[in-house]
């Protein structure tokens, strides 16, 4: 598993978190995810023989999200 976090530009409340959560999970090849809020990060773990932090990227701007950088481990 991989690990990754991506920084948010707009995380304004808290259902903006459990949407990103609801959209993330169960998602192909995901472990865990986490959002925190008031940091306006996501943490993931996920399998990188089955998504990519691209592909996750690409699911939390489709939500209204941008991506302000991205760190994987």
């Amino acid at each position: 598993m991989r690990k990754a976090v991506f920084g948010l530009a707009s995380l304004t409340c808290p259902s903006c978190m459990k949407k990103i959560e609801d959209a993330l999970t169960g998602w192909a090849g995901m472990g865990s995810v986490t959002v925190f809020f008031h940091l306006e990060k996501v943490r993931v773990e996920f399998d990188e023989n089955i998504t990519t932090a691209e592909e996750i990227e690409r699911v939390i701007a489709s939500l209204g999200y941008p991506i302000i950088g991205t760190k994987i481990a």
